[in-house]
């Protein structure tokens, strides 16, 4: 989101340099519960690309040389996005609506959407109803990319402070914290969790690497060896427990008399401080795709190129067509991660 190049400026190349394919990696289960086990991080991460967001669609107007720096990133996007292939077919599908989803969004912007007062807005509010979650991300990503100077004050809020969230609200009343739970957790509320389908799952931790796993529950032993990544059934089993519990009793007492809680009243109690802390959907459930989560971590980290294998592992480019430092002062115009047009598309 810095300052970088002009549009479609091509950056020479040391001679024999291979700075188009960056760094390679292939990665799997093993980095999914990563963002389970960091809410407050995670909260960072999502709040800090909502603020960005708010600041690019607050914008009352664009200038032509904006609009134009955004038509060429949208077309740079669709390019980064042919380079995608998976061998998963759900992946395949995927990626297939993610270019149905530029095409339209390029007609949309050829028609005119950026005409009108405040078009981030105008056109992130149309993005909401026509275009599929992965073209509204990409969106987002794409309206950026003219505004480093409006946005590069924020990556310093993105880092946390893991203990500050550790230490448990004792003095908090048992109906403060069933309206918690009946805010933040409704989602998890309104599962069936006595359906085999809905704890299908089980995290775990490999004997052989000490890498987490994911098991079958009713058709494995891993039940015994479950690590705490289901926030939601324990969510629901939390407010199944409260439920004979005077809503004056302090959760400090609570806890006393059911320590097995402790871990599920932590995490509700930041998420109450932290509006995205949770995700919010069922990580044991039989439809789970661990590679959502995978995708989902590995954006923040600068991945640019996605090439998923299954829905449980993906193989990625890091620094894909980064600049050399010394090339660094003389780019003007961000967009770097995603790849050059020939000179006739620009």
């Amino acid at each position: 989101m810095a300052e970088a190049r002009a549009p479609g400026r091509a950056v020479k190349l040391e001679p024999g340099a291979r700075r188009a394919f960056g760094i390679g990696n292939s990665t799997g289960l093993g980095m999914a519960p990563f963002l389970l086990n960091h809410p407050i991080l995670l909260n960072n991460w999502i709040e800090t690309c909502e603020i960005a967001l708010a600041r690019v669609r607050a914008l009352p107007a664009i200038t032509a040389a904006e609009a134009q720096a955004f038509r060429i990133m949208l077309r740079r996007g669709r390019r980064n996005v042919d380079d995608w292939h998976s061998e998963h077919p759900i992946q395949c599908d995927k990626i297939a609506g993610l270019k149905s989803d530029l095409d339209r969004l390029a007609a949309h912007i050829e028609a005119g959407a950026l005409d009108a007062a405040q078009p981030w807005d105008r056109l992130y509010r149309w993005a909401e109803t026509s275009l599929s979650l992965k073209g509204q991300e990409l969106l987002v990503a794409l309206m950026m990319e003219p505004y480093g100077a409006l946005v590069d004050d924020l990556p310093m809020r993105m880092s946390a402070d893991e203990n500050a969230g550790f230490r448990i609200e004792g003095g908090m009343t048992v109906a403060r914290l069933r309206d918690i739970l009946k805010s933040d957790y409704a989602w998890a509320l309104g599962i069936d969790w006595d359906s085999p389908e809905a704890q299908a799952r089980a995290w775990y931790v490999s004997a052989e690497k000490l890498e987490p796993r994911l098991g079958e529950r009713h058709l494995e032993p891993v039940a015994a060896y479950e690590q705490p990544l289901a926030p939601g059934r324990d969510a629901a089993l939390l407010f199944e427990a409260l439920k004979g519990e005077d809503a004056d009793t302090r959760v400090a007492d609570f806890l006393l008399r059911r320590p097995e809680h402790r871990y599920i009243l932590r995490r509700v109690q930041i998420s109450a401080r932290h509006p995205y802390a949770e995700i919010r959907d069922n990580t044991v459930g039989a439809d789970v795709l661990p590679i959502d989560l995978l995708r989902a971590k590995l954006s923040f980290f600068g991945a640019c190129h996605f090439d998923p294998r299954s829905d449980r592992w993906v193989r990625i480019n890091m620094f894909r067509n980064a600049p050399f430092p010394h090339e660094l002062a003389e780019i003007e115009f961000a967009g770097w991660t995603y790849p050059d047009l020939p000179e006739g598309l620009l």
